[in-house]
């Protein structure tokens, strides 16, 4: 069976809320998917270091703050570490998500710190696989709207609950874990 972990942080919901659906689209897949939570201190639950290690694949989500991913994802970052030196993740893959309260908000460098720590692990990175969805009749219900080709991307804004949330947003984060989980169980090693 194939394993995949999705590892985010989330300052107010958003960002879970869109986890939840990559994880529904993981498990679309017959994938054994696993919800790892950086609390609000930045640590992960006391069996996720060991869930990454047996993972075939390993999804990273934070929402940006200020241009870059949450201080409590990159405490996680930087304690991956111990696992980098002894090249743990080495050939897994590995994908990425992200949500902020801008449409733009400069998410693209918070999947860019995400390739960056996965090629650290010399990992292999899979994108959203995802045609935009930039024609006339697009709306916000769209799924990719906001055109994620390096990982799956959601905006919502400050003023709205994680249950306000564009529902073209959480059917693109959907569709990518489905995609991930897919890819992963067709390339992953015997």
């Amino acid at each position: 069976m194939t394993v995949i972990a999705i590892i985010h942080h989330s300052g107010y919901g958003h960002t879970h809320r869109q986890a939840e659906f990559v994880q529904q689209g993981v498990s679309k897949t017959g994938a054994e998917a696993h919800f790892l939570t950086i609390d609000a201190n930045g640590d992960l639950p006391p069996e996720g270091w060991d869930i990454l290690v047996k993972s075939d694949g390993i999804i990273f989500g934070s929402p940006t703050y200020m241009g870059g991913p949450s201080w409590q994802f990159k405490k996680f970052a930087d304690a991956s570490s111990k696992p980098w030196f002894a090249q743990a993740w080495r050939d897994k893959f590995a994908a990425g998500f992200t949500n902020s309260a801008s449409v733009n908000g400069d998410k693209f460098n918070t999947i860019t710190y995400f390739i960056t720590l996965a090629m650290q692990h010399s990992m292999a990175w899979v994108g959203t696989g995802l045609m935009p969805a930039n024609s006339k009749a697009a709306t916000r219900e769209s799924v990719n709207y906001l055109a994620g080709y390096s990982g799956a991307l959601s905006q919502s804004p400050s003023d709205a609950s994680p249950a306000e949330m564009f529902a073209g947003d959480l059917a693109t984060a959907e569709a990518f874990g489905e995609r991930f989980g897919t890819f992963v169980a067709a390339h992953k090693k015997p």
